[in-house]
């Protein structure tokens, strides 16, 4: 029986950089392979929602805002999402949510919104099912739930309900690991790694001329997909001992060829695209000349876009921050870089 109740939740969650990427699915929202992410630490959205649970409302009532504004795209979004997967949420017709979310990068930054603001979403509903139907058991339940909430509004997102490094889809190597939901790893491995710092390059900030959805989309009659479904899962088995061994060579090998890997699918899919930019190729070069001629321990990986993720333990912050200031700085969009580094994961704001 559901009774009448009503508040206020706010959770902030982070983006994520996958390190094997997830690139087609199946289903409702389920991975073709498993995928391996490092959640961030500055890259978040904030969403607080308020909420209205009345057994005599006839209807989901919603109104969704970002920074201060409304977005009616991003609100119609949202209730496609309640509304397809209603199944989850018995409570929905009883339902007035009032939502404002804001980003701490900025819009449009080639950081991947949705993990971070549809994980933040999900944390928020989880909150408010708990609030109304009882607790959770644990925090690893109420997690689980999250994960599974998020990944049905965007797949990416599954994983940023977590912090530091996260499987999501089912693996041999990886504990509990489910196409349903994400799983943390990080506990499992060297310390070096959650260190790890990710500075962000930006080349061109447009909206991307093919959204990741119809990416998905062209994997269904891919010629190298099975491949690519086989790599992938051959490179998160890999990638257990690698990390466990703390060897950050064979690490940035795997991260490096995962980004390429993607971006090739691109060019070869029917219709192929290119979302890589001149310059994207031209800092590639130049990260991969520094590395030979200075030793340095940095590697970039890509998400579906034209901007660069160069990834490099702390102990390297200094050095890879300076070269990045003297020769990779020209090559991005009005001098543009954002400094993140692996993160803890997703806070509730107590306010």
């Amino acid at each position: 029986k559901i009774e009448h109740k009503s508040g206020s939740v706010t959770w902030k969650s982070p983006s994520n950089i996958a390190i094997v990427k997830y690139w087609g699915k199946h289903g409702n929202q389920m991975p073709n392979n498993p995928s391996l992410s490092f959640s961030l630490s500055k890259s978040c959205t904030e969403t607080k929602v308020d909420f209205d649970v009345d057994p005599s409302r006839n209807g989901l009532e919603l109104d969704f805002q970002f920074e201060g504004k409304a977005e009616k795209k991003f609100e119609a979004k949202i209730r496609n999402f309640l509304t397809k997967n209603s199944a989850d949420f018995p409570y929905l017709n009883h339902l007035k949510l009032g939502i404002e979310s804001s980003n701490t990068f900025p819009h449009s930054a080639g950081i991947a919104s949705s993990a971070s603001s549809m994980s933040a979403l999900a944390l928020c509903l989880v909150s408010i099912e708990s609030r109304v139907f009882g607790g959770f058991s644990d925090k690893k339940q109420f997690r689980t739930r999250a994960s599974h909430l998020a990944r049905l509004a965007s797949g990416s997102a599954s994983r940023s309900v977590y912090g530091g490094l996260v499987c999501w889809g089912e693996s041999e190597s990886v504990a509990d690991s489910s196409d349903y939901y994400a799983v943390p790893i990080a506990d499992d491995i060297d310390p070096v790694f959650n260190t790890f710092q990710d500075a962000i390059l930006i080349v061109d900030s447009a909206q991307k001329s093919v959204s990741s959805t119809a990416g998905h989309k062209m994997m269904v009659n891919h010629p190298y997909a099975e491949m690519r479904y086989f790599v992938a899962r051959s490179h998160v088995e890999a990638l257990k001992g690698i990390m466990q061994e703390g060897d950050v060579k064979g690490f940035g090998k795997i991260l490096e060829n995962e980004a390429l890997a993607l971006h090739g699918l691109m060019m070869n899919s029917d219709p192929s695209f290119i979302l890589m930019k001149p310059n994207t190729l031209k800092i590639i070069e130049l990260i991969r000349e520094i590395r030979e001629e200075e030793e340095m321990p940095w590697y970039f990986t890509l998400d579906a876009g034209p901007n660069v993720h160069l990834m490099y333990p702390l102990e390297a912050a200094n050095k890879a921050e300076k070269l990045i200031k003297d020769v990779l700085l020209p090559y991005t969009q009005d001098n543009t870089v954002i400094y993140d580094h692996v993160g803890k994961g997703p806070e509730q704001i107590k306010k």
